[in-house]
């Protein structure tokens, strides 16, 4: 189970190899919100989101024989290109299970890091069983995306940076808005902020009709997705939230919130005009939840971690087309 320990732990270890990203702000976004706004943009991270640190977090917790036998991971992308490169960093090899329909940025990116990326079809095969299938062949270790306490320990070093950087802002109270899928990341944070920010409270952010961490939350047992495709939100769509990550966010977390695709795309266009960041639809939620649903945040202050920028450049270019002004 991950803790407190695990993920000062993961921070060590991720010293002088992961970014420590910013928190940005702009009075043009506060006044669309109605308070201040600070986003932390992990699309900067390595290899464009924060699932760099859990990916190096995991490898680098392996025993040596064990990682130089290489790694295998299933994702969507992020989490992909965040083993990838971790495995290229410890010179290992990885293999990586993705969708066929994963944006093709994502999908080049990762062979680009040396990856051998297999794909399959998200609707009617198990990657489960692919992963287990080849790792029993190979003798490759398994990197869950989320479901993983070294995943989640890597993950939650961002919520460390959040609770150094707020108290530097002054900032003791605050809801701190976290992009969700299968709760890794949101997890992590929850436990960070536990430890070194108490006033700090995370929530997730899902999608409209992708919300099973928001569901789960509200009626206290795991509920799943019924459907795992069909959104341009892919970097966050899970079947439902994991084993490990359930508990901890039930325990830490406030109520989830959801946001439809457009607000998702008119954050990543306001995002790019005030603070010139770039935001995939997925890693755009939480800000979009801080502009768009203010009536469902507490304070005077919300924190919105932008979690990852892969997009496709038709997809950016077609919000930018219709929601720039």
């Amino acid at each position: 189970m991950s803790n407190l320990q695990m993920i000062e732990a993961a921070a060590e270890r991720l010293k002088g190899h992961v970014r420590r990203t910013p928190l940005l702000s702009s009075p043009f976004l506060d006044e669309i919100a109605g308070r201040r706004v600070f986003v932390k943009p992990e699309c900067l991270q390595h290899t464009g989101s924060f699932k760099f640190r859990g990916g190096w977090s995991a490898l680098s917790a392996l025993e040596p024989e064990v990682r130089a036998r290489g790694v295998i991971a299933f994702s969507s992308g992020n989490h992909a290109q965040g083993v990838a490169a971790a495995a290229r960093g410890h010179g290992v090899a990885a293999v990586i299970i993705m969708p066929e329909d994963a944006p093709k940025l994502k999908i080049a990116n990762t062979r680009a890091l040396g990856a051998e990326v297999v794909l399959y079809d998200r609707a009617t095969g198990d990657r489960d069983a692919i992963g287990k299938q080849l790792s029993e062949e190979r003798g490759l270790t398994l990197i869950k995306p989320f479901d993983e306490p070294q995943v989640i320990a890597g993950q939650g070093t961002a919520g460390l940076e959040i609770a150094e950087q707020a108290a530097e802002e002054g900032i003791t109270q605050a809801d701190v808005l976290v992009c969700c899928g299968g709760g890794g990341l949101t997890s992590g944070v929850a436990l960070a902020l536990e430890g070194h920010a108490p006033g700090l409270r995370a929530r997730p952010v899902e999608p409209e009709g992708f919300d099973d961490v928001k569901r789960s939350l509200s009626s206290g047992a795991i509920q799943r997705n019924d459907r795992l495709s069909g959104s341009l939100c892919d970097a966050i769509i899970t079947p439902q939230p994991g084993d490990i990550t359930f508990p901890i966010m039930q325990r830490l977390c406030g109520p989830g919130l959801a946001v439809t695709e457009e607000e998702a795309l008119r954050a990543m266009v306001l995002a790019w005009m005030r603070l010139k960041i770039v935001l995939e639809p997925g890693g755009a939620v939480a800000l979009a939840a801080a502009l768009f649903r203010g009536d469902e945040v507490e304070g005077d202050t919300v924190i919105a971690l932008a979690s990852g920028g892969n997009v496709d450049a038709e997809i950016f270019a077609k919000a930018l087309e219709t929601y720039a002004v």
